[in-house]
């Protein structure tokens, strides 16, 4: 007995996305936490998972990426665009860190966050709300930096008026020699951004798919939702908005590099991020899970070792 046998008539049916085989997907997951790495024909032959064995861990690892990337691109005399975002978090303490000791000046670095809470009409929180991606991002990354800090003029946030010029001024910059940079994690429903799975429901095909560079105000699953309440909101759903302004795959698709994180633990054995990461590694590439499309990307997705598993029923 499980959901798949149970799902019929239950308030489960036509929850999730309608592009989800559900069967499917539970045949990604394997019972030796080893083989999460296993090789996959559609990976990127320069994409790399890597696994650590604690938060302290993947933070750093995450941090020393960001921050060589920064820097290998100020020694080759490159502009660099970084896509970047708020979950996970941790990794910016060290990236900093890094980028002080080497003394690297972020001031050849354009920053793109990826995505704003907002409501239907694409209106954001304000800046100075704590709860506000843009607050994020000065509180972890360019405050802390100080004298090295990227220019405020280079620093690009997903409001209604901003986020609609990212894919112009990131083709502007990449045109005249810049590399550009994605840093993500994955939503429990195998978003990247806030770009969610239910939208490949709206295209013809992959290619229109893929050419999508933005959305606002485009509208939460409530898995993302729910995520969001326990990873970010102490639980509390109602200060959840149900809407946000996101990049889409044509911003974070075709990088580079890519530096993806998933940290997605709680206490006691507790996660919720195990089964997007096999889904990510081992369903083959499809708009109706944006993260798979990632493996096909040169670059580094850092994860938890407890989010390999074995993923089995362990009562909390």
């Amino acid at each position: 007995m499980d959901l798949m046998s149970t799902i019929a008539g239950s308030m489960m049916e036509g929850y999730f996305p309608a592009g989800w085989d559900l069967a499917k997907i539970d045949q990604c997951m394997n019972a030796d936490p080893a083989s999460i790495t296993d090789r996959q024909s559609w990976w990127h032959k320069d994409f790399e998972p890597v696994m650590c064995g604690s938060v302290t861990d993947f933070d750093t690892i995450m941090g020393h990426e960001i921050a060589l990337t920064i820097k290998q691109s100020r020694d080759a005399g490159e502009k660099l665009a970084l896509i970047l975002p708020v979950g996970p978090m941790g990794m910016y303490r060290w990236a900093v860190f890094f980028l002080k000791e080497w003394g690297v000046s972020c001031d050849h670095v354009y920053g793109f966050n990826m995505d704003e809470w907002s409501d239907a009409d694409g209106n954001t929180l304000p800046p100075t709300n704590p709860g506000a991606f843009q607050f994020a991002m000065k509180d972890a990354f360019y405050g802390p930096l100080g004298d090295l800090t990227v220019p405020e003029s280079q620093r690009h946030f997903a409001t209604a008026d901003v986020l609609p010029t990212y894919a112009d001024k990131i083709g502007e910059l990449r045109s005249a020699g810049a590399k550009l940079g994605v840093i993500f994690g994955i939503g429990r429903v195998c978003h990247i951004a806030f770009w969610e799975p239910q939208f490949a429901g709206e295209f013809d095909s992959e290619e229109e798919w893929q050419a999508q560079t933005h959305r606002i105000g485009a509208k939460l699953h409530p898995l993302t939702i729910e995520q969001n309440a326990v990873t970010s909101f102490k639980s509390r759903t109602t200060l959840v908005p149900a809407y946000a302004n996101t990049i889409g795959p044509g911003c974070f698709l075709n990088a580079d590099k890519i530096i993806g994180g998933c940290d997605g633990i709680f206490s006691r054995g507790m996660q919720w991020q195990g089964m997007s990461v096999w889904m990510t590694l081992r369903h083959e590439p499809t708009s109706w899970i944006p993260s798979t499309y990632m493996t096909k990307q040169p670059g580094r997705l850092i994860i938890l070792d407890e989010l390999a598993g074995p993923l089995v029923a362990d009562c909390n």
